[in-house]
C-alpha cells in the first residue's frame, strides 16, 4: 500500500470513530456511517467501510450487529469505550489515525 493510500485508510478509520461518538447512543447504521464519510472526503465503497467497520470490531472499537430485513443487510454499529478512548486520542492504535490537539473534540460534545 502507498503511504498516500495507508494516510486515508488511518483519516478514515478516526472519522468512523469521531462520526459515531457524535452519533445518538453512539450507535450508527452503516448507511448513515458511508453518508458521514463522504461528506468528510472519503468516497470509498461499501465494501471498504464494511472492511473497516470489520477491522475495528475485530479490535474492540466498535461493536457491529447484523440486521436482515427483506433480503436486505443492515449492519448496526455501536462505538465502545475503548473506541470512545481512541477517538478522542486518548489512546493509540496501530493504523488509525491519532487526531492532532486542534482537531479534538470537546469531550462533552461527544
Amino acid at each position: 500500500m502507498t503511504p498516500f493510500a495507508e494516510l486515508m485508510r488511518e483519516d478514515r478509520r478516526i472519522c468512523l470513530l469521531r462520526a459515531l461518538g457524535c452519533m445518538p447512543e453512539r450507535r450508527a447504521n452503516h448507511l448513515v456511517l458511508h453518508e458521514a464519510l463522504d461528506s468528510l472526503g472519503h468516497g470509498v465503497g461499501v465494501d471498504v467501510l464494511l472492511a473497516d467497520l470489520t477491522w475495528l470490531a475485530e479490535l474492540g472499537l466498535v461493536a457491529c450487529d447484523c440486521l436482515k430485513s427483506g433480503g436486505h443487510g443492515c449492519t448496526v454499529v455501536t462505538l465502545t469505550p475503548r473506541g470512545m478512548d481512541v477517538a478522542l486520542g486518548r489512546s493509540t492504535v496501530p493504523g488509525i489515525k491519532r487526531p492532532l490537539p486542534g482537531d479534538l473534540p470537546d469531550p462533552e460534545a461527544l
